[in-house]
C-alpha cells in the first residue's frame, strides 16, 4: 500500500475500474494523492502487479462484510454419535434409528457406533447384523459415507444426508418437511412438525 510498493513499474487501475497503464510507483501514488486515496497492491503475482487506487478504508470494509456475509449464509455440518448395543431391545432401535432420521433430516451426519463389552466382541456378526439393518433402513435418507468399520471394541458406520438443497434460511433434504411430518410424535411434545 502506498510508499510499500517495491517494484519498478505497476499496471494502474482508478476507483472507476479504468486502466490507466503501466507506469511507475511513483507517478502513481503522486495520481492516488491529487484524488485523496489510497494506491493499494491487488494483484502481486501479477506481472506487471496491479494497484488500485481507491479508498482503503472503504476497501477493508467491504472486504470484511463479504467475509461476514459468506460466514452467515454457510452451514456447518456436525457429526451426531448414535450408540447401540449388539443385543439391542426392539423399542429402543426404533427409538435411535428416529433419532438419526431427525439427525439426518436436519442436515446433519450420524455416526451409528455399535458398542460391545466384554464376551460380546466374540459375536462381533450380533453388532455387525444391527448395523447393516440400520443402514438398511435409512437408506432412503442418507448415504454410507464410510462403510463399517472395527476399531478396538465399536463398530461404526457414518451416514450422510442425501442432496442437501437451500430452501430459504436453513438447508434442508428435498422432501424433510413430509418427512417429518410422516414421523410419528416420540411422546414428549418434542414433535418438530
Amino acid at each position: 500500500m502506498n510508499e510499500r510498493i517495491r517494484v519498478r513499474e505497476v499496471r494502474v487501475i482508478d476507483e472507476n475500474g479504468v486502466q490507466l497503464g503501466i507506469m511507475t510507483p511513483i507517478d502513481a501514488l503522486k495520481l492516488a494523492h491529487e484524488r485523496d486515496l489510497d494506491l493499494v497492491e491487488v494483484a502481486p503475482q501479477a506481472t506487471p502487479p496491479v494497484c488500485r487506487i481507491l479508498n482503503f478504508g472503504k476497501y477493508k470494509y467491504q472486504l470484511a462484510r463479504k467475509i461476514h456475509d459468506a460466514r452467515k449464509h454457510q452451514r456447518t455440518i456436525q457429526v451426531k454419535e448414535v450408540k447401540f448395543r449388539p443385543k439391542i431391545d426392539e423399542h429402543d432401535y426404533q427409538f435411535k434409528k428416529k433419532h438419526c432420521e431427525r439427525f439426518l433430516i436436519d442436515g446433519d451426519k450420524v455416526k451409528a457406533i455399535i458398542m460391545y463389552r466384554g464376551r460380546e466382541l466374540a459375536h462381533t456378526d450380533f453388532g455387525r447384523h444391527v448395523l447393516n439393518r440400520l443402514l438398511l433402513e435409512l437408506q432412503e435418507l442418507a448415504i454410507v459415507e464410510s462403510q463399517p468399520k472395527q476399531e478396538g471394541r465399536n463398530l461404526f458406520a457414518i451416514l450422510t444426508p442425501k442432496k442437501i438443497k437451500e430452501s430459504g434460511h436453513h438447508a434442508k433434504t428435498e422432501d424433510t418437511q413430509r418427512r417429518k411430518e410422516a414421523l410419528p410424535s416420540d411422546g414428549l411434545g418434542k414433535d418438530k412438525a
